[in-house]
């Protein structure tokens, strides 16, 4: 419960009184005493009865020194956070002339801005004037309770807030619990939608259900013509300005352990610096010297992002030779058997189309903000992935570790330029045209994921404007469709509606705007199993998955609701086809590489020394002179560029909103609301400063 200023329940109880006892014996040795009370010799001692004055001085100055330390503790807490503030508003107005390009896009979307900080001065004056209320010794609960008469009103103040009372109750109350009662309804919804998918996976789990291939699909007696029980296969690294992550991917997919003659791998480089070009085409050549088939295209019009690039490669006159595409990122590393632990799935199984592998991150404890990401992932993986591969052969395709089946591709319509999210775009076309997915949660494929928020939220943007923004175009064709009436409704209901509209409304709506505003009209109060109870359970669902994440499941409840307000606007701005649906940003990333990676790139550099000197001695002057410029290149960008960290608006105005509202409740005596609200009003505070996550100097 809140602090309460109610202390006298403390020392205000009653003492027992002894009853009358007699004791009796056959031969007493002594005498019998009867005891009609407490004797003295029973009673409490006085704590200070046997203490000289050096020890009461003791004890006095011992408390004191809790107590100081105590308040030199909140002090020290107090002085970082406003020290925090402070190199953030100065490094920001330091460096704002560098970054003027990026405050257009930030005014952009100002009206939901605009009606939090109208909000946020409401919430101020409405509080100002409670608090004054409360020291006049009126009260905050239901006006039917409390309102005094009229002749009694003494002031002009005490009938302005009984007249506001009666207002509160009367129009504002009805219409936020009207709200309120609309979101609880889907966050039961989602939460039962939540609960089946788990049941789904400890059903998974328990029969030991997976994808198989029977026998050895590559097992012959012909030595010499065993390469060609090997299908053709072709495999795409799509990047663009990816300095810090090309080198250890294109190694990666160079190992891979398939028959060269059989294998094609085509670097789709998209970038728009020139010396990042320079440096993957020296990659290139030197997986190319080695005897790897790889080719390097760079595309003169840049149109479509990842889309266009890939479609640009598939129009290829030599891609009709191969049968199947695999698509790796630029952070993705494969591991050496991972076309032969997805390619035979396809043999003897000509409806399937598409076989998706799981995502493992290589820097999930770099930081508090990967933590909570691995959790999210996880549960996506291996819940939402697995349970909807196993029972409806379909899920949304990640974009990157997969491998498809190229006619599946051409007979979908290939891929389209609509949408932020083609891989979730041709998925659905798929899908449509009858074609089966299988994801393999066993084979597992190293990443990264955003180490900073910046990066993070920008990500999050993508992934929940596209789905909208798709929404909108693949309707038509759901409702059109020959597909069954059970897929139309899992597509429109469940994977579009639920996952991806309702999901980040409700959050937003009940836990930022909602909850905040129940503090100032108490007669629509929240109840406390839909602040507490159900969170809690449904983030305990949520980090199953994770179970070495148990720690962080307050962080991690309190971070996704403040993540909804980007997933909320992200959202509006997909369902409404606003400008922001259709921005395009490369996630950062920070080239992390495993243990593994590190020791097999020690090897690569020691014979990759030998290697360079038997190329010099047979080299012209002109490729030595490039050769030069390429390593002149690399360590002038080896260096760390430094950036200015950011301040997030509407995550600062969420907290104040919501701090505001935790010291209404805290004078209400609101219970659990209050810590709920101060915790999550500190959690946007963090992140709306850019705390959480990488540091940038």
């Amino acid at each position: 419960m809140a602090p309460r200023l109610v202390f006298s329940s403390w020392w205000t109880k009653d003492t027992e009184k002894g009853t009358p006892v007699v004791v009796k014996m056959e031969n007493p040795t002594f005498s019998v005493v009867e005891i009609n009370g407490a004797d003295a010799a029973f009673r409490p001692v006085e704590k200070s009865r046997g203490k000289n004055a050096k020890q009461v001085t003791w004890v006095l100055f011992l408390k004191a020194h809790r107590a100081v330390g105590c308040v030199t503790w909140l002090a020290t807490v107090l002085w970082a956070l406003l020290g925090a503030i402070r190199n953030r508003l100065i490094h920001r107005n330091v460096v704002v002339g560098v970054v003027e390009n990026e405050r257009d896009k930030f005014e952009k979307g100002r009206l939901l801005f605009t009606i939090i900080r109208v909000f946020l001065m409401i919430s101020l004056v409405v509080l100002a004037f409670e608090v004054v209320t409360y020291l006049q010794g009126w009260h905050f609960t239901n006006p039917t309770l409390h309102i005094p008469r009229t002749s009694d009103l003494e002031g002009l103040l005490h009938m302005a807030y009984v007249a506001w009372l009666t207002f509160r109750a009367e129009y504002i109350a009805p219409l936020i619990q009207a709200l309120s009662k609309f979101c609880v309804v889907l966050f039961l919804i989602q939460s039962v939608d939540r609960m089946l998918l788990c049941l789904g996976c400890f059903w998974i789990k328990f029969k030991k259900v997976k994808p198989r291939f029977h026998g050895d699909p590559f097992k012959t007696d012909d030595v010499e013509g065993s390469a060609w029980n090997y299908p053709m296969v072709l495999v795409q690294i799509p990047m663009c300005n990816e300095r810090e992550v090309y080198e250890q991917s294109i190694s990666a997919v160079c190992q891979i352990d398939w028959p060269r003659n059989r294998l094609l791998i085509q670097v789709l480089d998209d970038s728009d610096d020139e010396s990042i070009r320079w440096l993957i085409k020296s990659e290139v050549c030197k997986w190319n010297q080695k005897g790897v088939n790889i080719i390097y295209r760079h595309r003169l019009l840049r149109t479509g992002y990842k889309a266009g690039n890939l479609n640009s490669a598939m129009s290829c006159d030599y891609v009709k030779d191969y049968e199947f595409v695999a698509i790796f990122d630029a952070d993705f590393q494969p591991n050496p058997d991972f076309l032969k632990q997805t390619v035979p799935h396809f043999k003897d199984n000509p409806e399937l189309g598409l076989v998706q592998a799981r995502w493992t991150f290589v820097n999930k404890d770099e930081n508090l903000l990967t933590r909570l990401q691995n959790i999210n992932l996880c549960f996506h993986f291996e819940v939402e992935q697995q349970v909807n591969g196993v029972f409806l052969n379909f899920f949304g395709f990640n974009g990157t570790a997969g491998v498809w089946r190229i006619k599946a591709l051409e007979e979908s319509g290939g891929w389209l330029e609509r949408t932020t999210v083609e891989d979730m775009d041709i998925a659905v076309r798929a899908h449509l045209n009858g074609w089966k997915f299988i994801f393999l949660n066993d084979v597992k494929v190293l990443c990264e994921v955003p180490e900073s928020y910046e990066a993070y939220r920008k990500q999050q943007h993508r992934w929940h404007s596209g789905p909208m923004q798709l929404f909108r175009l693949c309707l038509p064709a759901i409702i059109k469709s020959k597909v069954p009436a059970w897929k139309k409704a899992n597509l429109i209901l469940l994977f579009f509606l639920l996952r991806k509209l309702i999901l980040p409304f409700y959050s937003f709506t009940l836990f930022c705007i909602i909850l905040p505003l129940t503090m100032f009209v108490p007669e629509a109060e929240l109840p406390l199993w839909v602040i507490c109870y159900v969170p809690v359970f449904m983030s305990f669902l949520n980090i199953l998955p994770a179970p070495k994440s148990f720690p962080f499941i307050v962080p991690y409840l309190l971070f996704e609701n403040t993540m909804s307000v980007t997933k909320f606007n992200a959202m509006v701005s997909g369902l409404f086809q606003l400008g922001s649906s259709y921005e395009w940003v490369v996630t950062k990333k920070a080239g992390r590489s495993s243990e593994s990676d590190l020791l097999a790139a020690e090897e690569r550099e020691a014979k990759s020394i030998i290697e360079q000197q038997k190329i010099h001695r047979g080299a012209s002057d002109s490729e030595l002179l490039e050769s030069n410029q390429i390593k002149e290149q690399k360590v002038a960008v080896s260096a760390p560029i430094k950036k200015a960290n950011k301040i997030y608006k509407k995550e600062l105005t969420l907290a104040f909103i919501l701090l505001t509202a935790s010291v209404r409740s805290l004078l209400s005596a609101q219970g659990v609301h209050f810590y709920f609200l101060l915790f999550q009003g500190v959690t946007f505070l963090l992140v709306g400063l850019d705390l959480i996550g990488e540091q940038m100097s």
